[in-house]
């Protein structure tokens, strides 16, 4: 049987995962999640990659949960619902947490937990056909284990009309509410990906991986002393460490920085 989840390497610390369901329009069953839980904790224990790119095979990025799994999921005991709902949400922690810097590249439909994988990468690109939805009030469901990182990429106020009105929505409207960052047109989805992973391993894979820790550390932290106290601290333990060394020493040589990415 095809794996539901393939990795390649497309560049030097760059991984690329690509959701492999695309008879399915990549829609998650318990197979696939638990096989993309576990690709995704490896990369991140990989000291050899820095950035994990996901995307989709075929017509769609991810059209959400398989529904005969759900009808599945549905029928089992209490505990064995409560299951399979928690390794999703383990997987949607596992990806908003990674380490290395994650970038969604969207076409086709990102629906329910799709939409979810979009809300926990760093960087979202989306091509200009691609369809956003949160869809499952349409079923009698709610998006509940994705709820935490939709909010925090959209916001309370358009998560409140969007859970409710299961409505779908084009890229151009992604963008505006801030789920993605950036709308390409279909065939340049791809090079744009490449452009931006190059602006990625030109930059410092600690000094990413820092500043992604600082901004869950600082975006809901009071504008106190404490906070000053923190920022300060941490930008003079970077100042002291061996990525700014190499950094600014490569500056003033007029060299590329170890960590440039080649080709």
């Amino acid at each position: 049987m095809a794996e539901s989840v393939r990795v390649s390497r497309p560049g030097t610390g760059v991984a690329r995962v690509t959701l492999a369901r695309p008879e399915r329009h990549n829609a998650f069953d318990a197979e696939m999640i638990e096989r993309l839980t576990r690709v995704l904790a490896e990369l991140d224990a990989d000291d050899g990659v820095s950035v994990v790119v996901l995307d989709g095979e075929g017509r769609s990025f991810c059209a959400g949960a398989d529904l005969g799994w759900m009808r599945e999921a549905a029928t089992r005991d209490r505990a064995g619902n409560i299951a399979d709902a928690q390794a999703l949400a383990r997987l949607m922690a596992t990806l908003d947490g990674l380490r290395k810097t994650s970038l969604a590249l969207v076409h086709g439909a990102a629906y329910g937990g799709g939409f979810g994988l979009v809300a926990c990468c760093d960087i979202a690109i989306a091509a200009e056909e691609a369809r956003f939805g949160l869809t499952e009030a349409r079923l009698g469901l709610i998006p509940a284990v994705i709820s935490p990182y939709v909010i925090d990429a959209i916001g309370s106020r358009q998560a409140r009309r969007l859970f409710q009105t299961a409505e779908t929505f084009s890229a151009a409207e992604a963008a505006r509410i801030g789920l993605v960052h950036e709308v390409v047109a279909g065939e340049r989805l791809a090079s744009r990906g490449e452009e931006i992973v190059a602006l990625l391993t030109a930059a410092a894979p600690g000094a990413r991986a820092q500043a992604k820790r600082l901004v869950a550390a600082v975006k809901d932290h009071p504008r106190d002393e404490a906070l000053l106290a923190l920022t300060a601290e941490w930008i003079a333990t970077i100042r002291e460490g061996p990525e700014a060394a190499e950094g600014i020493a490569a500056f003033f040589e007029r060299r590329p920085a170890s960590w440039r990415r080649e080709g």
